[in-house]
């Protein structure tokens, strides 16, 4: 079975209404299609549901029955969290090796670095500062036919 390791900003997307949500909901269902396992660190759920709550306190985008709403659908997304054996200094390599103020970021590439396969996400960002890492996919990338 192929694994990719998603991060929380292209969950967010995909429970959320933001610029490509629509693209985020259309390479999750691809996904679904043909059977892909989803990976990401422990924290991820606490990085989802943080978003979440700065889209009501700090941001104003969502009132909290539409958080509540987008909250209950990412419990539902099928994630397996994963903390493996040397991960946590990988992690630390590659924010050095990248001069990324974030480990959290870098989590999610030694993971999927660690268990060989793509890593997705919609923080064009991160993807620029790794672009010699050729495991790493941007949202932006996933075509669809829709």
């Amino acid at each position: 079975m192929t694994e990719v390791c998603v991060d929380a900003n292209l969950v967010v997307k995909l429970v959320s209404q933001e610029p490509d949500s629509d693209l985020a909901d259309a390479l999750f269902t691809t996904w679904q299609r043909e059977g892909v396992r989803l990976i990401a660190p422990p924290f991820l759920p606490v990085e989802v549901d943080s978003v979440l709550r700065q889209k009501v306190m700090l941001r104003r985008e969502l009132t909290a029955e539409q958080a509540q709403i987008c909250f209950a659908a990412a419990c539902q997304v099928p994630i397996e969290l994963l903390a493996l054996p040397g991960q946590r200094e990988r992690a630390w390599s590659l924010a050095e090796e990248l001069r990324l103020p974030h480990v959290y970021d870098t989590t999610y590439l030694a993971l999927a670095e660690l268990r060989n396969c793509e890593f997705w996400t919609a923080d064009r960002q991160l993807v620029n500062a790794c672009q010699h890492l050729r495991f790493v996919r941007w949202l932006g990338e996933f075509e669809h036919a829709g």
